[in-house]
């Protein structure tokens, strides 16, 4: 049965919203406390779309992963790498030739890298990098995606919403449920999810993102007990993603309406935070039933970026018998 972008089948609403649619050289000598000019590959945020001409994505991953490696250089004091704050320092964080060091790399090479010239970085040395600025794993894989690493690269997305996932949500009710893909677009869910944070038949198909419910819309909002250190996580996770899609105009236009629609998403997309989706308990104040808790489970339908499944079951008996009273409230 083919499903179209704002078909019913039962108690489940499927959708597919757009968001709008070298070696390493010899290190030079010393270079003291001036502060680092800024090359030009290091304000690099991907560009959003529009009219200019078309930008190779190769170009557009170097200039990303650039930016992301100084971000974190910045948030390194010395005394976490065991040096000594000696003189005065103008430059926040690690200086270029301290990482350079520290990895075992050319002074050069490195700022090379940070500009996002194309030269060829090996497996081994992105793992010092990493050892260096103290990556968590998280921003492991993010950077060597950014790389184009085989080691780490995240496989392409997966789309579809199959059959067998049709059947699971509506046979998951009183249980919410949905479907989401790596720009956290809601592809499809059943009734119970409709209902956990307003009503979401009634919004927009082109707003059914729920990175953008939660930054834009009030209701979501207020829903979310935890809204700082969710949207954060969720923010997070965005950006781990498009790591392998930061030339895709759905990925592109997505941050640029987030960013323009939302001041508190454009701060901590600046931040270059990553996060890995995760399996947690989230905490939501509905305002027919009042607070639930509940185990947020991804089932993945697809390669780990892809598609999935997430499912909403109660973390205790009172937030069981409160779902059973939202579905027959809101049926």
């Amino acid at each position: 049965m083919a499903i179209g972008a704002n078909s019913v089948l039962d108690d489940t609403r499927f959708d597919a919203p757009g968001s709008g649619a070298p070696g390493d050289a010899p290190a030079p000598g010393a270079s003291g406390d001036a502060p680092e000019p800024a090359a030009s590959g290091d304000a690099a945020e991907p560009a959003a779309p529009g009219d200019g001409p078309l930008v190779d994505p190769d170009a557009l991953r170097r200039r990303e992963l650039g930016a992301f490696l100084r971000s974190r250089r910045e948030r390194i004091a010395p005394d976490q790498v065991g040096l000594s704050r000696s003189g005065r320092r103008r430059t926040p964080g690690l200086r270029r030739e301290e990482v350079a060091a520290l990895a075992g790399v050319g002074v050069t090479w490195y700022t090379w890298l940070e500009q996002g010239r194309d030269i060829r970085v090996s497996g081994e040395v992105l793992s010092a990098i990493c050892r260096t600025l103290q990556f968590d794993p998280h921003e492991r894989r993010h950077l060597f995606a950014l790389a184009g690493s085989t080691e780490s690269g995240p496989d392409r997305e997966c789309t579809g919403v199959t059959p067998a996932i049709e059947i699971m949500l509506r046979q998951l009710v009183p249980l919410p449920a949905c479907v989401l893909n790596g720009r956290f677009d809601i592809l499809a869910y059943n009734r119970p999810y409709a209902v956990l944070c307003g009503d979401l038949d009634r919004v927009p198909y082109e707003d059914r993102n729920t990175l953008l419910l939660s930054l834009t819309y009030p209701e979501w909002r207020r829903a979310i007990v935890d809204w700082d250190d969710a949207v954060a996580r969720c923010v997070g996770q965005l950006r781990g993603s498009m790591a392998d899609h930061v030339a895709e105009p759905a990925w592109k236009a997505l941050v640029r309406r987030l960013s323009d629609e939302s001041p508190e998403f454009a701060q901590m997309w600046a931040q270059r935070d990553v996060h890995q989706v995760e399996n947690r308990v989230k905490l939501l104040l509905n305002p027919d039933v009042g607070l639930l808790r509940l185990d947020f489970t991804n089932l993945w339908a697809g390669p780990r970026v892809g598609t999935r499944l997430v499912t909403y079951t109660p973390a205790d008996a009172e937030t069981e018998q409160r779902l059973r009273r939202l579905v027959e409230l809101r049926s």
